[in-house]
């Protein structure tokens, strides 16, 4: 970063954040709008590049992940203990795999971050304020890039990959609704939420409808602006082209 970090919020006051030369790049959406495999496509071009990138992702904390998975099995929990979970395995992570990283010098792409948080739990009836002022630990990412699709497209894409969603269809909140219709009055919903945390923190919107090659492409545009030492130039789609750096070099401070 070229300016100093910062936190969301109050942030760490036990953490030093002024020597993390990595770049944290935030990869937004929702279910079934392509993350993974973008992700996916994303570190294997930058290692090739020579870039040495780590992969962080929602509810992943080995501290607290069964515990959430069990939770919401349930489907019983109401959105403040929910999020007081997410807000412990992301502090978890954030102490552990983020900055550490960010502090050897690497690219950490993350798979979804606090503003999913704030998404789910701002429609579920949280109030906006209480949320950031718990995820307020958070830092600043360098880049937000925010996959974005119509809830229509969203369901097609559920439906062929892992199927519904008990949450992300939005079935705690519309209990007399058949899935479809929760799901779309859900992820509606969740899609205008989405577009004003857009507008409050800058993300850079991608029309995630189009083609996984074209994504992807206009994800490496925005990642090589943000990153001075990536060659702009290297552009071009291979995505089976495996890392094959085994030397790789942290990004420049």
């Amino acid at each position: 970063m070229t300016e100093p970090r910062t936190f969301i919020g109050r942030g760490l006051p036990y953490v030093d954040i002024r020597d993390l030369r990595g770049r944290l790049i935030v990869i937004e959406g929702s279910d079934a709008v392509g993350r993974s495999t973008q992700i996916r496509l994303l570190r294997d071009w930058l290692e090739v590049e020579g870039l040495a990138a780590i992969e962080t992702g929602w509810t992943r904390s080995p501290l607290v992940k069964d515990t959430i998975n069990l939770a919401k099995e349930g489907h019983m929990m109401n959105v403040l203990t929910l999020n007081l979970l997410y807000a412990t395995d992301f502090a978890d992570r954030l102490e552990h795999e983020i900055i550490p990283a960010l502090r050897a010098g690497f690219i950490v792409l993350s798979d979804r971050y606090v503003y999913t948080a704030f998404a789910r739990a701002i429609v579920r009836g949280a109030d906006p304020q209480w949320m950031r002022e718990i995820f307020g630990f958070a830092l600043q990412p360098d880049l937000v890039l925010y996959l974005k699709a119509d809830a229509k497209t969203l369901f097609r894409r559920s439906l062929l990959s892992k199927g519904l969603d008990y949450w992300e269809s939005g079935r705690d909140q519309n209990p007399g609704l058949d899935p479809y219709d929760s799901f779309l009055r859900y992820q509606t919903r969740l899609l205008r939420e989405f577009d004003h945390l857009a507008k409050d923190y800058n993300f850079v919107v991608i029309n995630a409808r189009r083609s996984v090659n074209a994504v992807q492409k206009a994800l490496r545009e925005n990642v090589a602006a943000a990153i001075p030492s990536l060659k702009t130039s290297s552009m071009k789609l291979n995505a089976n082209t495996p890392p094959t750096n085994t030397n790789v070099p942290m990004v420049p401070s």
